[in-house]
């Protein structure tokens, strides 16, 4: 069952998840509030939330990194601000259970689709800079990412995952595996895209989504490789 928040607790919430104090409370729940849901949804918050995200990101590699060229710093920063990344993030602290969604939204599991978790996670980032300016959403920013920062692989294993999946074949002597349109929802403006990644000479196959139909790729090439055999997965 999910617990959705009420209007007044959200802004509570994000003060207690992310460490902002809201002088204008309707913006947090503007924030968490899904276009299926209410006229007045988070779509212009995740615009600019996006924005503070990729700015704040790019400046901590640039810091934690002097070396690094900027194909580097940019492969990494992709891999942070990548719509799975920012999804887990928000499934770690419970954004889903708390965006207020339209019923048929509600009901076709809303609260757990990648898309919505990491738009909703940038629509809180993008109501803290409305609210307070860049320098309190940047550190709402650092707060999140500090950690999957530090996880960060070496910049040689943040090749894409269709790449690493294709490398992984063919080291084994396996034919480049085949992807498949499964099925495009939404409106034309903001259509959600499902797509089958296929090795027939496995036997494996798994899907995945995206707000487009490379990110739905790389999302099911992502899932594939994990279900490769561990002496596969060493090539990649």
């Amino acid at each position: 069952m999910i617990a959705v928040s009420a209007p007044g607790a959200i802004p509570a919430w994000i003060e207690r998840e992310f460490g902002h104090a809201f002088a204008r409370p309707a913006l947090a729940v503007t924030a968490l509030t899904h276009r299926s849901s209410a006229a007045a949804h988070n779509e212009r918050l995740e615009f600019l939330g996006d924005a503070v995200v990729n700015l704040v990101v790019a400046q901590m590699l640039f810091e934690a990194h002097p070396h690094a060229d900027e194909g580097s710093l940019s492969r990494q920063r992709a891999s942070l601000v990548s719509g799975r990344s920012l999804a887990r993030i928000a499934a770690e602290r419970g954004v889903g259970e708390r965006v207020r969604f339209g019923a048929g939204e509600a009901k076709s599991g809303g609260h757990r689709r990648e898309s919505i978790l990491a738009d909703a996670l940038e629509a809180i980032v993008g109501a803290v800079f409305v609210d307070a300016g860049f320098d309190a959403a940047a550190a709402v920013v650092r707060r999140l990412l500090a950690e999957p920062l530090a996880r960060l692989p070496a910049v040689a294993a943040l090749k894409d995952p269709k790449t690493r999946l294709q490398e992984a074949l063919q080291g084994r002597g396996v034919a480049v595996p085949e992807y498949h349109l499964v099925a495009v929802r939404g409106e034309p403006h903001q259509q959600h895209f499902e797509v089958r990644c296929e090795v027939a000479a496995l036997g494996l196959a798994a899907n995945g989504e995206g707000v487009s139909r490379r990110g739905a790729e790389q999302a099911a090439a992502e899932r594939l490789i994990e279900r490769l055999p561990v002496a596969a997965r060493r090539t990649s």
